[in-house]
C-alpha cells in the first residue's frame, strides 16, 4: 500500500510524468499494467490497497451497470481533466473508509486460492501483446494506442519495483522509440504512442499501424543479428 500511496501522490502532483497528462483513462490504463504486473511475472498477488474500489464505485454511484470505475467517475465529472482530479478525492475516502478486516480478508483469500501460476511463462511483450492486437477491448476496454502505452508503462514501473529483470522481449521493446524517431524523421521528445497516433486517423487505427510497426521492427532486428552472426 505504501508503494500504491507513493505512485499515486507522485502522479497527482506532476501526471506528466507518468502518463503524459492529466487524463483518468490515462491513469486507469496505467494502474492496471502497474497492479498487474506481478501477475503478468507469476508472482502472488500483492494486497496493494485498490482492491475493493471497483465495487465501492459502483455502489457509490448506484448503478449496476457493467463499467470501470473510470468511466463512472469521468460520466460525473464531464472531461478527462476533472475525473483525473476526482480521483484522489474519491480513492482518499475510500482507503478512509475501508475496514482494515475486509483488508485481512482479502489477503488470506489471495493467499489461500488464488493460483497464478499460469502467469509464469507469460511475458507480456510477447503473450499479451498478442492477446491485445487480436481482442484490444478484452486488455484495454477500447481499441486505443494511448492505453496500451500506458498500460506498458504501468508493467514497465511495476516490474521494476520488485526487482525482476527485463526478459529479452522487453528488451528489446526498449529500442523501439528510438526506431520509431528515426523511421518518423522526428526528434520532439514525443512518446512512440504519440507519434504514430499523429500519422493515424484515430486511436483504432493508430493500434493496428503499431502492431505493423512493431513487427517490421522485430523482423529489422533479427535480421541484423542474422547478419552479425553470419559476418
Amino acid at each position: 500500500m505504501n508503494n500504491l500511496s507513493r505512485l499515486l501522490q507522485e502522479i497527482k502532483d506532476n501526471p506528466v510524468m507518468y502518463i503524459d497528462k492529466p487524463s483518468i483513462t490515462c491513469l486507469h490504463s496505467f494502474l492496471n499494467g502497474y497492479l498487474d504486473a506481478p501477475i503478468y511475472l507469476g508472482l502472488d498477488r500483492e494486497i496493494s490497497g485498490f482492491e475493493g474500489f471497483q465495487d465501492w464505485i459502483q455502489e457509490r454511484a448506484k448503478t449496476q451497470v457493467c463499467q470501470s470505475w473510470s468511466g463512472i467517475i469521468i460520466f460525473g465529472c464531464g472531461s478527462e481533466r476533472s475525473a483525473f482530479y476526482r480521483f484522489f478525492e474519491l480513492f482518499e475516502e475510500f482507503i478512509k473508509l475501508k475496514d482494515i478486516s475486509k483488508i485481512q480478508e482479502c489477503k488470506e483469500k489471495y493467499s489461500a486460492t488464488e493460483n497464478n501460476s499460469r502467469f509464469s511463462d507469460f511475458d507480456i511483450y510477447d503473450e499479451i501483446l498478442k492477446g491485445i492486437k487480436k481482442r484490444p477491448g478484452m486488455f484495454l476496454g477500447t481499441s486505443s494506442i494511448t492505453k496500451l502505452d500506458m498500460l506498458l508503462r504501468g508493467y514497465s514501473l511495476g516490474r521494476r519495483e520488485v526487482g525482476v529483470p527485463p526478459t529479452k522481449p522487453e528488451s528489446e521493446f526498449s529500442g523501439f522509440q528510438s526506431w520509431i524517431e528515426e523511421k518518423y524523421g522526428i526528434k520532439t521528445g514525443q512518446s512512440w504512442s504519440k507519434i504514430i497516433l499523429f500519422y493515424s486517423i484515430d486511436e483504432h487505427e493508430a493500434l493496428q499501424r503499431f502492431f505493423e510497426l512493431y513487427e517490421e521492427y522485430l523482423n529489422r532486428n533479427n535480421h541484423s543479428e542474422v547478419d552479425e552472426k553470419s559476418g
